[in-house]
């Protein structure tokens, strides 16, 4: 148990899991405590289960002064008004008053974010940028989100919605997307698009390993593919090429537009960061005149998992840090 003088709580809400951490001002996680979120059973299972969390630990911090729960979720947030407009990992939950409701069972101020959001927070505050004012994350998971820091700060736009860097298009006339659209990053890099490939490959003949593979477990992962890929099986290394080539064409663009000095690849995906980081990086030097002339740079996740969840944390201490008060709404 920690003697911390003062900590925040950080939540990651994830359609599967649902994770809660006490962190102290200088980042040190002290106490967590990992759930599964219960989606089927409703939203006020969830939030009774995070509420039961978050007492938990206020318990096991000795008094310690609360600073304030900050709490990452998948989908687009109502900033002035701390609902979830849209989340499809987390059916029946769209305007829902989440941050409200949070607020008067604790007791405590509440600041919702975006996970990705959260964690480019994270990296900026304790992670691969902390050295950075500004950095842009994209966290390659089921789908892809994406976060951009500007003078240590999230950049939301205008209504919230910034950064929705996964629905970029790399071909006009490319694979569907989930989102409706044609060939978005999303639809190339994702865990669901490696799936895809490799789904498709094996309906062909055209890899026995994965073959192989998927009947040996009995569902394939991207993370098997991946291990099937550094075995050596030549569709699996063909799709993590065109992984990387895919991420590349996306951060050179990034890089042009932006001019950040670092851009972090986060999420289950990246952990097959050798896989094709090659790819990525000859793509990016080929297209972006920026990253030739500047030392960007294109770094995996230093904080893997912890990353959102350390990033919702750091949201109520950057808040009493500029004066705004985590309360202020």
């Amino acid at each position: 148990m920690s003697q911390a003088k003062a900590f925040s709580i950080g939540v990651d809400l994830g359609g599967t899991n649902l994770r809660i951490a006490a962190v102290s001002p200088q980042g040190e996680l002290l106490e967590k405590i990992a759930l599964d979120t219960e989606v089927k059973e409703g939203r006020e299972r969830v939030i009774a289960d995070m509420v039961g969390a978050i007492r938990d630990l206020q318990g096991r911090m000795r008094g310690a002064s609360l600073a304030g729960i900050g709490i990452g979720v998948p989908g687009v947030i109502n900033l002035a008004t701390g609902m979830i407009r849209q989340s499809p990992n987390l059916p029946g939950w769209n305007e829902f008053p989440v941050r409200d409701d949070i607020e008067r069972l604790l007791k405590a101020p509440v600041i919702l974010e975006n996970d990705a959001n959260a964690a480019a927070l994270g990296e900026h505050w304790v992670g691969a940028g902390k050295e950075v004012s500004g950095l842009c994350i994209l966290t390659l998971g089921t789908g892809i989100g994406g976060g951009i820091i500007l003078d240590g700060k999230i950049w939301h736009g205008q209504d919230g919605m910034g950064g929705e860097l996964g629905h970029m298009t790399i071909d006009p006339n490319g694979a569907l997307c989930g989102c409706g659209n044609l060939g978005c990053i999303e639809a190339y890099a994702s865990a669901t698009a490696i799936l895809r490939m490799a789904h498709a490959a094996i309906n062909v003949g055209r890899s026995p390993a994965l073959r192989r593979a998927a009947e040996e477990v009995g569902e394939l992962t991207a993370e098997i593919i991946y291990i099937t890929a550094q075995q050596g099986d030549r569709v699996a290394r063909e799709i993590f090429e065109l992984v990387g080539r895919s991420l590349g064409v996306a951060i050179g663009n990034l890089v042009n537009i932006f001019n950040l000095p670092l851009y972090v690849l986060a999420g289950g995906v990246a952990r097959g960061w050798d896989a094709f980081e090659a790819h990525l990086m000859d793509e990016v030097q080929k297209r972006s005149v920026v990253y030739r002339a500047t030392q960007t740079r294109i770094e995996p996740s230093k904080l893997g998992a912890e990353a959102g969840l350390l990033g919702a944390a750091y949201l109520p201490f950057q808040a009493a840090a500029s004066g705004a008060g985590a309360a202020a709404h």
